[in-house]
């Protein structure tokens, strides 16, 4: 019997046709998931990324039965670095997801380019964008609003009338006093002075004198990282004796180390990862702080946990559930992964982390609730939990 040999071009159709049907057959990976992780490693905001870079070390190597390929990249804490390094993500890694920045003017403006391309961005930074801009963008972050609240009805329970603000020159110093003007009069209270500092400089006397000729009951800093500790530092120095309250983005170690015994007594709103220890039994986030604590400190030393490196641990959280229901319509490296991506992200719920309960929804891509916040104290140079 002769042997019939086929052409190089029906052996070459043969190939095509059984590639094809290899991509075919469900389960049959694509290409591995691709994270894009965006953190100020250096410059003025590198105090609050560090953690978050050194989380990534934490990610989980797969979800979903997918390898996950994790690429960390730094924005140097400037915008424009972190837009060229999203776009970079997007157009050469082809990335599924991008995650970033903690520095609220870089978070935004990778909102920005996740919009534009059609890819799910979850913020560390809890960026407040225009109606209709944040399609592709949902917060890891609690809300400042949510925040806020926090703050003002701590103040209203302890007879503060009158507050006095000293915030950062930017978005987030603007997002705060926003909030605070906004809600403190149905609370009872009033802002009488307001100053700004841009987040290097070196001295805000000038402003910590004008708070103190305002006579204010308290006085909130709208900064974060270490330099929310200068106005905190010289409001002290000048004889304030008042509450001195501050951010969510001010809770780090770096805070407390540079802030020294002036900033004894600071009352922080913090995500619940802070105090993991603390939490009470009932919490639902209570077993994944603990499990996040117990490894980075294994790997990175005793309380050096931050809420900035939990952040990205949630994104992890957010993922192992959203990953696998996206998965069933579309492999990664398409957009119809990424549309998918999303969708899962908006009908989830009770998507449980160390920071609270995420319950996303087409209208809310913030997703936190009183679950997610609690209020700190720092007393004897560490954070205790305000009951």
């Amino acid at each position: 019997m002769t042997e019939r040999r086929s052409s190089p071009g029906t052996r070459l159709r043969r190939t095509l046709l059984a590639a094809a049907a290899l991509l075919a057959v469900p389960g049959a990976a694509l290409a591995d998931i691709t994270v894009g992780l965006i953190v100020p490693a250096t410059g003025s905001t590198a105090a609050i990324g560090i953690p978050a870079k050194n989380t990534a070390a934490l990610f989980p190597e797969e979800i979903g039965g997918e390898k996950i390929r994790l690429l960390v990249v730094d924005d140097a804490s400037d915008p424009t670095q972190a837009t060229t390094q999203a776009r970079r993500l997007v157009t050469e890694e082809n990335a599924d997801v991008l995650l970033g920045s903690v520095m609220t003017g870089a978070a935004i403006a990778v909102a920005g380019v996740a919009r534009e391309n059609a890819v799910p961005h979850l913020a560390l930074s809890p960026i407040d964008l225009p109606a209709g801009k944040d399609e592709w963008t949902f917060r890891l972050p609690q809300n400042v609003t949510l925040m806020a609240m926090a703050v003002i009805d701590h103040m209203k329970k302890n007879n503060v009338k009158t507050i006095g603000f000293i915030g950062f020159a930017d978005a987030w110093g603007d997002f705060w006093l926003r909030d605070l003007k906004t809600l403190a009069p149905s609370a009872g209270l009033k802002v009488v002075a307001e100053e700004r500092f841009a987040r290097a400089d070196t001295s805000v006397t000038g402003q910590a004198l004008k708070l103190l000729a305002a006579r204010p009951d308290a006085v909130l800093v709208g900064g974060s990282g270490t330099a929310s500790a200068l106005p905190h530092i010289t409001l002290r120095e000048r004889g304030y004796k008042g509450p001195i309250y501050q951010t969510h983005g001010s809770v780090t170690q770096d805070f407390i180390r540079i802030g020294g015994a002036a900033v004894e007594g600071a009352i922080l709103p913090s995500g619940p990862v802070m105090v993991a220890e603390q939490l009470p039994e009932s919490a639902p986030m209570r077993p994944l702080a603990l499990e996040y604590v117990t490894k980075y400190e294994a790997k990175y030393g005793p309380q050096s946990r931050a809420q900035f490196g939990a952040h990205v641990w949630d994104a992890a959280q957010v993922l192992k559930r959203v990953v696998p229901v996206a998965l069933k319509s579309a492999k990664p490296g398409t957009k119809e992964f990424r549309t998918a991506l999303r969708d899962a992200l908006e009908s989830e719920k009770e998507v449980v982390a160390s920071q609270g309960v995420f319950n996303y929804t087409k209208d809310d891509h913030f997703g936190l609730d009183y679950r997610g916040y609690v209020l700190l104290k720092v007393e004897n140079g560490t954070w205790n939990l305000v009951k």
